[in-house]
Parts: structure tokens; C-alpha cells; sequence
């Protein structure tokens, strides 16, 4: 998937736990493994938002966009 989620990155800035996490913005701590071990499919804004408030971040310190392709080289 070309977006990448970095809230380990977020939560060791903090020195927070997960569990803490999850408390804090509301949801459960199964839910939150499965956004910061990139298999979700989607994520709330109110989400978003609960983590970034939480966490003191912005948005592009939790999610961040990679390509999942190789780059080809330049035709000459």
C-alpha cells in the first residue's frame, strides 16, 4: 500500500504506550494495531484528528505517502 502510517515513530517521540493511545483517543487497542501496522483500509477524521490531538502531531507525522513502484530508467 503507497501510504505508510508511522505511529510507532509518534509514540516513542512520546513515550507513550499503545494501550495508553488507545485509551486516550477512544478506541480500542485492536483497532489501533491494525492503523499502525498499515492493514486498514480507511480512518476516520475524527480519528485522525483524536491521534494528532493526543499525540501533538500533524496529519504527515502519522501518515505518509510511498510509491509502490520501481522507478524505470529514463529511455535514451
Amino acid at each position: 500500500m503507497p501510504i505508510a502510517v508511522d505511529i510507532d515513530v509518534m509514540l516513542a517521540k512520546r513515550k507513550m504506550s499503545v494501550g495508553e493511545l488507545a485509551e486516550r483517543v477512544g478506541i480500542t487497542p485492536a483497532n489501533l494495531a491494525v492503523l499502525k501496522n498499515g492493514r486498514a483500509k480507511a480512518v476516520r477524521f475524527s480519528t485522525l484528528a483524536a491521534l494528532c490531538e493526543v499525540l501533538e502531531c500533524q496529519p504527515g507525522d502519522l501518515l505518509r505517502w510511498e510509491t509502490d513502484r520501481a522507478v524505470d530508467p529514463p529511455v535514451l
